[in-house]
């Protein structure tokens, strides 16, 4: 169950102002735009049927956007309010090349403050039940840290 899903309050119009100047540079830019939707129209299985299950904040009220793009990266399932990103990741993942671009991609996109959650399809394939819980359970600890 979630503890809490208060956003952290707004520290001043200044902060706000930086973080509005800040998501324009890097968040959904419209430059992605067409990236981001090539990406929707070629979902795969898994990412069609997580989309289902979070889509219209079915997912423990939380509102997740789908391929939202930070900079020239596109996450699979992004929640802007807490900056979580769920990605879903199939067998490509698994070769070395992929690992190493994965693991960049990863830390540029944490340097905006955003937490990664990993499912591989498999995974979430095989028991989607059980990896919501595992996801529910990560999202509680973030929260929690906070």
């Amino acid at each position: 169950m979630i503890l809490s899903l208060s956003p952290s309050p707004s520290k001043g119009e200044g902060n706000r102002e930086r973080m509005e100047s800040t998501m324009t540079q890097h968040f959904n830019r419209t430059e992605m735009k067409e990236t981001r939707r090539k990406l929707r129209r070629n979902q795969t299985i898994a990412e069609k049927n997580m989309w289902s299950q979070l889509r219209n904040r079915q997912f423990l009220g939380l509102k997740f956007r789908r391929q939202y793009s930070i900079d020239r990266y596109v996450i699979d399932f992004y929640c802007p309010e807490f900056k979580i990103a769920i990605e879903l990741d199939g067998s490509i993942h698994d070769l070395d090349d992929v690992k190493e671009y994965d693991t960049r991609r990863q830390k540029h996109i944490e340097a905006f403050g955003v937490t990664f959650i990993r499912v591989t399809n498999d995974e979430y394939l095989g028991n989607p039940n059980k990896t919501f819980e595992r996801v529910e359970r990560e999202i509680n600890q973030l929260l929690l840290q906070d």
